[in-house]
């Protein structure tokens, strides 16, 4: 594939006088994709959100955009979309895990709990070095180095990291090798870039731009999701890679700088408003762990915030939509990670979320979509019948082959849906 080359914005144009409606349209808007991290928790809602965009914009096409930018478990979908996996495929994929290739094994969340076994027993060896050597330095001290000093080396003990993440590499790589898709960045059809953070010096590395192209997609994908202090760094050519969401949430702006038309961003992550719901002290009441989230999710949704204010100026050709879950979903908060119902649950809750926005906002969004020749879906959004997950939950076996026959009809039905104006 010939990479795209970034067009970055002109700093000497006044954008402010810049309007969107002069602007002569091309005869295919160019697409881009930005998707956020949020854990299992986020690529479920992505899933059910970009199934509900799918469907209800004609002229969009998730599959077809120009550029994919992911970070975190937002990587993990954006490499699945790059590969033409449909939304409704992922559904089944991560949510519903029902899948009748053995070379496709289904996402388990169980796959994230496995102990980063060689970095915890390489703590474990380096104890009695570090006890000896602080000790050493006490006594060689004379008394001029203090106990306390003496042993702050010994805060080395504690791993980087808790659990491993080569179950996200080992399952990215299964699920890529199917017909039809691929692991190598430089094979696919579409641009796709997941960003991940060097740890040493905090810079952002693009995996799948010029020079960072010949990385697996898996391997980028793991990198992207390392959430420091829960998995160990993962190294890359030397280089010990963490989290891409430390410099930014979205990086949104790689997608700009290709000159897209339009942008769809999914931000999972954003603080949860208890107020509506509980007795003021509910979150407070929660914990340690409770407080430390809802301070993240705030950190990071202004973080969205702001960058997405700028990017309307920076940017004022390119249109912008933000999609993002219900503040005063508590499912989505203090839900069970790893109950396959709850999934399911969260993932319906999501399409059905994001058709009730495309619904309340249309005259906006079609404001917008009319500028560049496509418009919403009013019929499927106004048709409360529709759903995304259908799936018989698992452990119940199908011996006649009545979920198999359930599933190809509801695949069937979004394949019709996509085509209904």
């Amino acid at each position: 594939m010939k990479p795209l080359k970034p067009i970055k914005p002109d700093s000497t144009v006044d954008t402010s006088k810049v309007s969107r409606r002069q602007r002569r349209q091309p005869a295919k808007p160019r697409i881009g994709l930005a998707l956020a991290g949020g854990g299992p928790l986020g690529a479920v809602y992505e899933i059910g959100a970009l199934a509900a965009i799918n469907e209800s914009i004609e002229g969009i096409d998730v599959n077809d955009a120009v550029v994919y930018v992911g970070i975190s478990a937002g990587g993990i979908i954006a490499a699945g979309l790059a590969n033409g996996i449909i939304p409704y495929e992922m559904c089944r994929l991560f949510v519903e895990n029902d899948t009748d290739n053995l070379a496709e094994a289904a996402f388990r969340p169980e796959l994230l709990l496995k102990p980063a076994w060689s970095e915890l027993c390489k703590r474990v060896e380096s104890t009695p070095g570090l006890i000896y050597d602080s000790m050493l330095h006490y006594v060689t001290g004379l008394g001029n180095s203090s106990l306390a000093s003496s042993f702050e080396r010994m805060k080395q003990i504690f791993p980087a990291g808790i659990l491993s993440s080569e179950g996200i590499q080992e399952f990215m790589q299964r699920t890529l090798s199917a017909p039809g898709r691929t692991n190598d960045f430089r094979q696919l059809q579409r641009h796709l870039v997941l960003v991940a953070t060097d740890l040493d010096s905090g810079e952002s590395v693009r995996y799948g731009e010029p020079g960072f192209d010949d990385v697996p997609i898996s391997k980028a994908a793991q990198a992207s999701a390392a959430v420091p202090g829960l998995f160990p760094p993962v190294e890359i050519k030397g280089r010990q890679m963490v989290d891409g969401v430390l410099r930014k949430t979205l990086h949104a702006s790689i997608a700009l700088d290709y000159g897209v038309d339009i942008l769809i961003c999914l931000n999972p992550i954003v603080s949860f408003n208890a107020t509506t719901m509980y007795e003021p002290g509910k979150l407070a009441a929660g914990g340690l762990f409770t407080v430390l989230s809802q301070t993240l999710r705030s950190i990071i949704h202004s973080r969205v915030e702001r960058g997405i204010s700028k990017y309307d100026v920076l940017y004022p050709t390119s249109d912008i939509f933000l999609f993002e879950p219900d503040p005063e979903d508590a499912e989505m908060f203090f839900t069970n990670l790893f109950s396959s119902t709850t999934h399911r649950r969260m993932c319906e809750n999501a399409y059905q979320h994001t058709r009730a926005m495309l619904w309340k906002r249309r005259v906006e969004i079609d404001k917008k979509l009319s500028r560049h020749g496509m418009h919403l879906k009013h019929s499927v959004l106004l048709d409360t019948g529709l759903t995304l997950v259908k799936k018989a939950p698992l452990g119940k076996r199908d011996y006649f082959g009545i979920n198999k026959l359930s599933h190809t009809l509801d695949e069937l039905e979004h394949k019709l849906r996509l085509a209904d104006d």
